[in-house]
């Protein structure tokens, strides 16, 4: 514990690389004290790549691959995992190079690599966070497709479509022809009433 509290009364920031998950380099240096929670990173993130908060979103540590690690995520569970709000950027980063996945929006999937890349002082009078450098335009929020709700599900061109396997009388839902339904006996109802 003295350790921890030694880094960080004398470095004071981390200075991170936050590059999006696009086709074009899209990355902000963002810096922040390193007593910060990972509610102030993520918040920070957002503002500075123009997303509006209100999705889920988790961090993950991560190594060199970037696989994800011990999640972070935005709420807390009440079950005394860490969270957030709870989780110390110096307590779960100790040096230049260490890397975190950032994914917000669950729908959307927007992915985030997040890496320590400065260790340093903090600036008098500076307010933190701090964007530090600003590369390419962020993509709009909305730009990315939902992912599918199902992983293994067939698109919508797949909806209602017949398998091999099924009466051809029976519609999508599994009900045969109705020999006594007559489907012109409704016409012109609405229009009357």
């Amino acid at each position: 514990m003295m350790a921890k509290k030694k880094i960080e009364e004398t470095f004071g920031t981390f200075k991170f690389r936050v590059i999006v998950d696009t086709e074009e380099d899209v990355f902000r240096d963002i810096e922040l004290p390193t007593s910060a929670t990972f509610s102030e990173l993520h918040r920070s993130i957002l503002e500075h790549f123009n997303f509006e908060d209100g999705e889920m979103a988790s961090f993950y540590l991560s190594n060199e691959e970037w696989e994800k690690g011990l999640e972070i995520p935005l709420m807390d569970m009440g079950d005394g995992v860490v969270s957030m709000d709870n989780a110390v950027l110096h307590e779960m980063l100790h040096q230049v190079g260490d890397k975190v996945l950032y994914l917000y929006d669950f729908l959307r999937m927007w992915i985030f690599y997040v890496e320590l890349v400065e260790v340093g002082e903090s600036v008098e009078d500076r307010a933190y966070p701090f964007l530090a450098l600003s590369f390419g335009d962020a993509p709009d929020q909305d730009s990315k497709e939902m992912e599918a709700m199902f992983e293994g599900e067939g698109t919508d061109e797949d909806f209602g479509s017949s398998s091999e396997n099924e009466d051809e009388d029976e519609d999508e839902f599994g009900f045969g022809d109705d020999e006594n339904f007559d489907s012109n006996e409704f016409d012109g109802y609405y229009d009357q009433h």
